[in-house]
């Protein structure tokens, strides 16, 4: 995805992965710029760690308390923001402002879809397994926490569940559900029971490739200064 944008603008960079253990985190992160690096993603089960480690947070990443985009500055600084979030929103491609939205899971990612939908206007619910995680996560962001899936406008999956391929609106009952949009944060070769559940109703369907596809473009505008090629990235990223 990141490649197939490089080469797009023609831009003479490559992305590469790179294993890091968790004891080799921080002393990585900061030999990364004297070794030609402009900034890099930070993905499971790093982004807790690059929040302590950074030396300037963006709002959405002091706020969320995770990091998934650093940006290497002159002197070796490191400057951390979260793109999940603003990324989020913009793969809904509209206005959440004043919409019901229902965030399932809270966690890292379910974290920055809940601030991100509050920060957009949206009137937001969260529900997770284990219901004091999400009772905690409404607390700190002061928005609501229920027992069990409700109807809302747009319904976001920041669970594991469908990973290995479980049928999730079975398994958590949305039957009763008429959401505007779907968005499952969860992604493979084909749709994933909730984004096939979604369609059927008549949702606007936002499927885990697609929010991946607009995080990476916050984060290749917050490395490069171009503006991402977006439509360049979703072929590579659906190309794999």
């Amino acid at each position: 995805m990141m490649n197939a944008a490089f080469a797009e603008l023609g831009l003479d960079w490559r992305y590469l992965g790179l294993p890091v253990p968790p004891a080799r985190f921080a002393e990585t992160v900061r030999a990364l710029p004297d070794s030609g690096f402009r900034g890099a993603n930070v993905t499971i089960p790093h982004k807790v760690a690059a929040h302590a480690l950074a030396d300037e947070l963006t709002d959405a990443a002091e706020a969320i308390g995770a990091v998934n985009t650093l940006v290497f500055a002159p002197g070796g600084r490191v400057l951390a923001d979260n793109t999940d979030a603003p990324g989020l929103v913009d793969a809904l491609d509209r206005d959440p402002r004043g919409r019901r939205a229902l965030v399932l899971g809270a966690g890292g990612a379910g974290r920055a879809a809940v601030w991100a939908l509050r920060e957009a206007g949206a009137e937001v619910a969260v529900w997770n397994r284990t219901p004091e995680r999400a009772a905690e996560l409404a607390r700190e962001l002061s928005v609501r926490h229920v027992r069990r899936p409700e109807p809302a406008d747009i319904l976001v999956n920041v669970t594991s569940l469908g990973m290995r391929g479980e049928d999730l609106p079975a398994v958590l009952g949305l039957d009763a559900l008429e959401p505007e949009v779907v968005a499952d944060g969860v992604y493979g070769r084909e749709p994933t029971a909730l984004c096939r559940w979604g369609a059927a109703r008549g949702a606007q369907v936002v499927d885990g490739l697609e929010m991946l596809v607009r995080q990476g473009a916050r984060s290749f505008e917050r490395w490069t200064g171009h503006e991402a090629p977006v439509a360049a990235m979703r072929r590579g990223a659906r190309a794999v």
